[in-house]
């Protein structure tokens, strides 16, 4: 009879190697990301909120270099409502690195967008192992709507960075309950209180532990008794206390408006909840207030937002949930409970952390506006459990189908190659990424959001300056013209050449640049000259309107 030893043997040893392989895998990603943000976030635009979040930062400084004297960052907009870890960072770092302070932005930006990579490859990585961790890391770095915005959304992308490293800490506590490490909850304290200082909604990360823990008692109180599992929960919130005062520490310095009184951080998540503007956004074609949204308004973005590959996944995380919850009713969900172990706490937590927060939102109604761009923070657990649902259903072809499975693995790198190029045709205008599913984007722009921090009006601006240069032998020519902007002044304004200056009247313009988002170029009448296009949509114009000025000085009567 043959010896099974070998054959054993050589199990083991490959298994490692292939945790070496997808480790190194989502390492090399990683530094690539790390060198392509590094490589272009000069060619990103200033988006529309950077001018005052700027500001904001810069008032916070000033309120500590005046001894705490200085309030007005507290009355500033509704910037106070914010933390301004960002901003100030961006202040703080100024002095130090010799690039202007808006590219700093975009690489610093640029570069939290990397590290919430990296915290969905960690988490993939702790509740799958390794291949699903490199599959969790690849699917987010190919969602092109989060790459683009990793550059112009400089406060929902560390945001969403910072919760999910959060999550990361959180599924370490729940896998060591009822006695997590001391070194994890304080970690925990550190990630929830830099969370703070960016957005209230950190909070929703305590909601996310507290859910883990309440599933723990409950099969602790099935298995032992409610009095066992009653002593056990003062147990772990004894453990859990010292995060709370570290996470509160880093939101006092991160966001000293919300110490101001005991009672702003509720203020804040009300004012969220209730914050209305005359704005109007836009889905398939209809235009709707932004504090009168339907309710199908964020899931319905997130299903045209996100990559087909990665909503395949989340398609099949779907299914074996629903496989799991019929089984269950065989085996009773109070088995299942009584049973429960630390990698179903874990998942369990990263799926609220996914889905939670769109199920407050279909609830509720907040105000909304831009699609996705206040939900970022749901992409990164939702690219987790994408990939270890892919990964599940990989492993289970491989042992019941092997051929199948290459043929689903050469899919998945098929598909993979595809976002890829689509993420490297509209560089640097990625995050207007549409899907098949919207009809991609060039069907997609005109009814829904586009281009609404007017990125596209950089390339716009500078591809002005190059066409008045041509008509004067490429120089600069000797007069001043004037340039009307259907968008705030500093998506264009830094990249004027000194012989281009904004004009306020209009009519008076020689030439006009607008983003197509929302109609604005329909604005103002001439002849286009330039159009920022991308897979077939247009997303900036530029129009000459030298000649409706001759025509109308020649009609002005003497």
């Amino acid at each position: 009879m043959r010896d099974p030893a070998p054959t054993k043997r050589a199990h083991m040893k490959a298994a490692p190697d292939s945790e070496r392989l997808y480790d190194g895998l989502a390492i090399a990603l990683l530094v690539l990301l790390v060198a392509s943000v590094s490589a272009t976030f000069r060619d990103y635009g200033i988006s529309n909120d950077e001018e005052v979040q700027h500001e904001y930062g810069r008032l916070l400084l000033n309120w500590y270099a005046s001894g705490f004297s200085d309030t007005a960052a507290f009355s500033y907009i509704n910037l106070y409502l914010y933390g301004g870890l960002f901003d100030m960072a961006v202040h703080l770092l100024a002095p130090v690195v010799p690039i202007d302070a808006w590219d700093l932005r975009h690489l610093l930006s640029g570069l939290a967008g990397v590290a919430g990579i990296a915290g969905a490859w960690r988490v993939a990585r702790l509740l799958a192992g390794p291949r699903a961790g490199f599959l969790a890391a690849a699917l987010l770095a190919l969602t092109a709507s989060y790459y683009g915005a990793m550059f112009n959304n400089t406060k929902d992308v560390p945001f969403a960075a910072s919760m999910i490293w959060l999550v990361y800490c959180m599924c370490r506590i729940a896998a060591e309950l009822p006695r997590p490490r001391l070194r994890d909850v304080a970690l925990a304290g550190v990630v929830l209180g830099l969370a703070l200082g960016i957005r209230v909604g950190g909070f929703l990360g305590v909601f996310y532990l507290g859910g883990a823990v309440a599933l723990w008692l409950a099969g602790a109180a099935l298995r032992d008794g409610l009095r066992p599992a009653a002593a056990q929960s003062l147990r772990i919130a004894w453990a859990l206390l010292p995060a709370a005062p570290i996470a509160y520490a880093l939101m006092a310095l991160l966001w000293p408006w919300s110490v101001q009184h005991w009672a702003n951080p509720v203020r804040a998540l009300v004012e969220f909840s209730h914050f209305s503007y005359d704005i109007e956004t836009i889905y398939d074609g209809e235009l709707f207030k932004m504090d009168a949204v339907p309710a199908y308004y964020l899931p319905g973005y997130l299903l045209i937002k996100l990559p087909e590959i990665m909503l395949v996944g989340l398609a099949v995380a779907a299914g074996y949930a629903g496989r799991r919850a019929l089984a269950g009713r065989s085996s009773s969900a109070l088995q299942w409970l009584r049973a429960v172990s630390g990698r179903d706490l874990q998942l369990a937590l990263v799926a609220m952390a996914a889905a939670l927060p769109i199920l407050i939102f279909v609830l509720s109604k907040p105000p909304i506006y831009n699609g996705i761009r206040h939900f970022f923070f749901v992409v990164p657990p939702l690219a987790a459990l994408a990939a270890v649902a892919i990964d599940r259903a990989l492993r289970d072809l491989q042992d019941r189908a092997p051929r199948t499975a290459v043929a689903a693995g050469l899919a998945l790198v098929g598909a993979g190659a595809v976002e890829a190029s689509t993420t490297i045709a509209l560089h640097p205008d990625q995050y207007v990424y549409y899907n098949s599913l919207a009809g991609g984007l060039d069907d997609a722009v005109g009814r829904y959001e586009g281009d609404y921090w007017s990125n596209s009006v950089k390339e716009a601006t500078q591809a002005l300056a190059r066409i008045v240069e041509s008509e004067n032998g490429g120089k600069a020519p000797g007069r001043t013209f004037r340039v009307a902007l259907c968008t705030q002044r500093k998506a264009a304004e830094p990249h004027f050449p000194p012989y281009l200056k904004l004009h306020n009247d209009w009519d008076e313009a020689d030439f006009f640049i607008s983003p197509t988002h929302a109609g604005c170029d329909n604005e103002l009448a001439g002849r286009i000259i330039y159009q920022a296009e991308r897979l077939g949509a247009v997303l900036s114009v530029v129009k000459d309107r030298r000649e409706l000025a001759l025509i109308r000085s020649a009609a002005t009567p003497p």
